[in-house]
């Protein structure tokens, strides 16, 4: 949950989930609910992962802000909310 209250939802693993903690610790953003997902290395998965390893760094286990991750419309958008259908999210 970011600080004015809106939701929204993000794809990471293990260690992005702790700097999502840290960043709600330290009030970068105001709540974090970690929800684990069975996802399998789909076409949707692949094409979002490449398009996240190709446009961000992994952040710092001591961050200094909270940054949301972008999905631009068209095929990365649609392989984000393919991959939260498939997990009854939303």
């Amino acid at each position: 949950m970011r600080n004015d209250g809106s939701r929204y939802f993000e794809l990471g693993n293990i260690y992005m989930n702790g700097v999502a903690e840290r960043c709600a610790l330290d009030g970068y953003i105001k709540e974090v609910r970690i929800m684990q997902l069975n996802i399998p290395h789909s076409t949707a998965v692949r094409k979002y992962e490449q398009y996240i390893n190709d446009h961000y760094e992994f952040p710092s286990l001591k961050p200094d802000h909270w940054e949301e991750w972008d999905k631009p419309a068209g095929p990365i958008a649609d392989a984000y909310h393919e991959i939260l259908r498939a997990n009854h999210i939303q």
